[in-house]
């Protein structure tokens, strides 16, 4: 059985299984925020599941390709809509901030909080889509990533 890794936990699924199934049936998911609740439940359409996959999956759906093309998505972020991916073997996936999931050019999510220290998902800090970045924003900045 394929294993996903998502912010330090480990979830065991079927192969084939779909990425955004496995994570919501483990009581984890691929959303941000308000796209936690305001999403097209898995159609594609929204591009909110966007993540970033390493390991084995099915390759990109014609709708996938096109939803990736449309902003705030790029293709050359490297990202896969989780709605859309088949875990086809071992994955590590990471969910990067904003609504969208696109901010590559910041550190991923870090893994959740255990539920024994009192923290749940819930009470875990979103951010807000007014922080996605635009295509330029990169190289336009001078200021680095990191610094406040």
């Amino acid at each position: 059985m394929p294993t996903v890794h998502f912010r330090g936990k480990e979830i065991e699924c079927r192969e084939g299984a779909t990425l955004r199934d496995v994570l919501l049936d483990a009581d984890l998911t691929p959303h941000n925020g308000k796209a936690t609740v305001f999403n097209c439940r898995g159609f594609g359409n929204c591009g909110t599941c966007a993540v970033k996959v390493d390991g084995e999956v099915s390759d990109k759906g014609i709708r996938e390709k096109g939803r990736l093309l449309v902003p705030p998505h790029h293709p050359n972020y490297d990202l896969r809509l989780a709605c859309q991916t088949k875990v086809m073997g071992d994955v590590t996936v990471e969910k990067y901030p904003g609504m969208w999931g696109t901010q590559v050019a910041k550190d991923p999510l870090p893994p959740l909080a255990d539920d024994a220290e009192g923290e749940s998902p819930e009470d875990a800090p979103t951010a807000d889509a007014g922080d996605e970045p635009t295509p330029g924003d990169a190289e336009d900045d001078p200021t680095p990533a990191d610094a406040d």
